[in-house]
């Protein structure tokens, strides 16, 4: 049996926040580097409809790297597996997200994976639509679809601020390109993946988002299956393989439950046939994963028995 009750979910806050001294925010995105480190938050919502939560679970995020899982959901529904994967790998990598490393040593040179940077900007490159404010429109359609919330936007600062300093995406794009991976004009990809990572929520709709994948693509409001069953599980599946950076191997050993990370702080999780999670906290440890919230995550698993394996 998972937490049901708030006076619960603070004590495990309360234990987390101890490793919060440990950690550091993302400074070196200057929007990200305003970020409270002290800030920790936490959301559990379940099929049935009950949510409970702790913490600043009000205070609006950016998703960075967790709109990885989204973009590949969409573009999977749109293009279909034998094209995605012509394009980027399902193999996990023990390098740092933003490593360019194994690109050199690959043939055909392809990203790896879909959750790294290089594997995610060619995903995002595959979003349907004939300029970036459709492309992004078509993006945030289904991210308010999974929300249940339309008024989800973009924190267009953060955007602006991703934009100017992507210089090791942009390489990442025009290798890419080189290798005819990436076909269409860097800066333009540049604009949708930045407005991407920087679409905003809280802890709550990040958790409405991990139960949406928990269930299999199900929408348990609506009954609506938002997302194929089959592609929820592969999105599933990166997230237990890759989606903790180059700590996934740990993480799966430690918490085993499908999640993914963002650098802003962020986690959102997926508990199979569960709940969700959404988590905040912005300081970081060295793989850029939120180190309370990690640590939140550990408690959680080792207390209700969460772990898939």
């Amino acid at each position: 049996m998972a937490c049901r009750t708030k006076k619960e979910l603070k004590e495990l806050v309360k234990e987390a926040r101890k490793c919060i001294a440990h950690g550091k925010v993302a400074d070196y995105i200057p929007a990200l580097g305003k970020a409270n480190p002290k800030d920790l938050a936490i959301a559990i919502q379940y099929p049935d409809g009950k949510c409970i939560s702790a913490g600043d679970i009000e205070r609006k995020i950016t998703l960075q790297s967790i709109s990885k899982v989204i973009s590949l959901a969409l573009v999977l529904m749109d293009r279909g597996t034998d094209e995605v994967f012509g394009k980027v790998g399902m193999e996990p990598t023990g390098d740092p997200f933003n490593s360019i490393a194994k690109l050199e040593t690959m043939t055909p040179a392809k990203p790896l994976n879909p959750m790294i940077n290089a594997g995610a900007l060619v995903v995002t490159q595959m979003i349907r639509g004939d300029h970036v404010e459709e492309r992004t429109h078509r993006l945030l359609s289904f991210i308010r679809e999974l929300t249940n919330n339309s008024f989800i936007g973009i924190n267009e600062e953060a955007a602006r601020s991703e934009f100017e300093t992507s210089q090791l995406n942009r390489a990442l794009c025009y290798f890419l390109k080189h290798h005819k991976i990436i076909e269409e004009d860097v800066e333009t990809l540049m604009d949708l993946y930045t407005r991407q990572c920087a679409i905003e929520m809280n802890c709550l709709e990040l958790a409405r988002m991990g139960m949406i994948f928990a269930m299999n693509g199900l929408d348990p409001d609506s009954g609506k299956q938002i997302i194929p069953e089959n592609i929820a599980r592969i999105c599933k599946t990166f997230m237990v393989t890759c989606g903790m950076y180059n700590a996934s191997g740990e993480f799966a050993i430690k918490i085993g439950i499908p999640a993914k990370s963002g650098v802003s702080g962020g986690i959102m999780g997926a508990v199979p046939q569960k709940f969700g999670i959404g988590i905040f906290g912005p300081a970081l440890d060295q793989k850029g994963n939120s180190i309370a919230g990690m640590k939140l995550l550990e408690l959680l698993s080792e207390t209700y028995q969460l772990s898939m394996f």
